[in-house]
């Protein structure tokens, strides 16, 4: 199982910070080892020329019979025994080693016998002039790494905070404000960052704005015809009800004043829908205890609806909006689900729950959708449709699920006074 990351760890600047990190410390790794390669090389280079022509000049004396200069002698304490085998064999050699507590280039070669002539120079500057290199990289691959780490979150910051806006924007949209924009500087044909470039974001928020200018008009539309439809239909309708009180008594009379009475509501119905999509609705808030409000709507009702009073609270809130909400959840129960129903009041908590086969998937999974039904079931879809706006007007929260035993569950979710 792989262990879970830091949440911060999945976000694009700090994917961005350690990305310029590595690549900043494999090329100040790369830059240094070749600068210190080449220096080292070169100064060690030079130290061992020096070393050599020592030992030309001691072998000259040595073989002229002249007394040898300090620092070079046969078999000198402190020569490297590697370095003297190879003097012994007949070859000349350099190495660098300790002798007396500081760094020094022996240079030796073959003299009389099993003997090795060799000279010693001081080492100590060239090794300070190589540590002093390696400091200066490690302080200069630092700084470089620093500086590089701050100019790419800034440029990095500024890209994320502008994904961070957009997205914002898209939540926003989301949720129904239908208004938001990015409005990004570069998309726009008179901002002062016209003149520049479109990057991705840009065409990202472009395409954003773009999606929400159409996605408004189109709700807008439907807004409007439907807004419209129900108004016309209202005029035909008086007609048709006044029409049918007129005819004689009958079950045909009763059919069509039935068929009449179900236009009516579904034009009622279209009405608050049209009205509630506008989002202008207004509450006319005050303090009401919910259980008697509940058991008001469910005698209002008189559908047999059970009841149960867990805790009691004060909310404020729309009465006539929450009468409304919680007879829509009444009626769908009685007639999609099957009894008992009841109806639980646990504090700021109203559940409404029945006993037949359940929500939908569809409806649990996404909510209400108008105008449709599933499994043959009667209605249009709006009962529900309504009770979910007039919850989001009362700032309240209505969730639909299935109970493990069976039936289905709608819980509206208010607040407390």
């Amino acid at each position: 199982m792989r262990p879970a990351l830091p949440r911060w760890s999945g976000t694009l600047a700090a994917k961005a910070a350690a990305f310029i990190t590595v690549m900043c410390c494999a090329l100040a790794a790369l830059l240094g080892v070749l600068v210190h390669v080449q220096v080292t090389n070169q100064t060690v280079g030079q130290a061992r020329d020096q070393a050599l022509q020592r030992l030309a000049t001691t072998t000259e004396r040595y073989e002229a019979g002249d007394p040898l200069r300090r620092g070079a002698g046969l078999d000198p304490p402190g020569l490297p025994r590697r370095l003297r085998d190879l003097a012994v064999a007949g070859n000349r050699g350099t190495m660098v080693a300790d002798f007396a507590g500081r760094p020094t280039m022996w240079a030796a070669g073959p003299a009389d016998g099993d003997r090795a002539l060799a000279v010693a120079v001081d080492y100590s500057q060239q090794a300070r002039t190589i540590a002093g290199l390696d400091r200066a990289i490690l302080w200069s691959s630092g700084l470089a790494i620093g500086a590089t780490l701050l100019v790419g979150a800034f440029a990095v910051t500024r890209v994320t905070r502008r994904l961070h806006s957009t997205a914002l924007v898209a939540r926003r949209i989301s949720a129904g404000d239908l208004d938001a924009r990015v409005n990004d500087p570069r998309t726009q044909p008179c901002g002062k960052d016209s003149a520049r470039p479109q990057d991705e974001v840009a065409a990202v928020a472009a395409a954003l704005d773009s999606m929400a200018s159409s996605l408004q008009s189109k709700l807008l539309a439907e807004q409007r015809f439907t807004a419209d439809v129900a108004h016309e239909l209202r005029t035909p309708l008086t007609g048709l009800h006044a029409a049918a009180e007129l005819l004689p008594p009958g079950r045909p009379t009763e059919l069509v004043r039935d068929r009449v009475a179900a236009l009516r509501t579904l034009t009622e119905d279209l009405l608050e829908i049209s009205r509630l999509d506008t989002g202008r609705e207004r509450l006319e808030l005050d303090t009401e205890r919910l259980g008697p409000l509940a058991e008001r709507v469910v005698r209002g009702m008189g559908d047999g609806t059970r009841v149960s009073i867990v805790r009691d609270v004060r909310v404020e809130t729309d009465r006539r909006r929450l009468e409304r909400v919680l007879g829509n959840l009444v009626e769908n129960a009685h007639r999609h689900g099957r009894g008992p129903v009841v109806l639980t009041v646990d504090g700021p908590v109203v559940t409404v729950r029945d006993h037949g086969d359940g929500f939908p998937e569809y409806l649990v999974a996404h909510g209400p959708q108008r105008f449709r039904t599933e499994g043959g079931a009667k209605g249009h879809g709006l009962g529900l449709t309504i009770a979910c706006g007039q919850a989001e007007v009362l700032g309240a929260r209505l969730e639909f699920a299935n109970a493990a035993d069976g039936g289905a569950v709608a819980t509206l979710r208010l607040v407390a006074r």
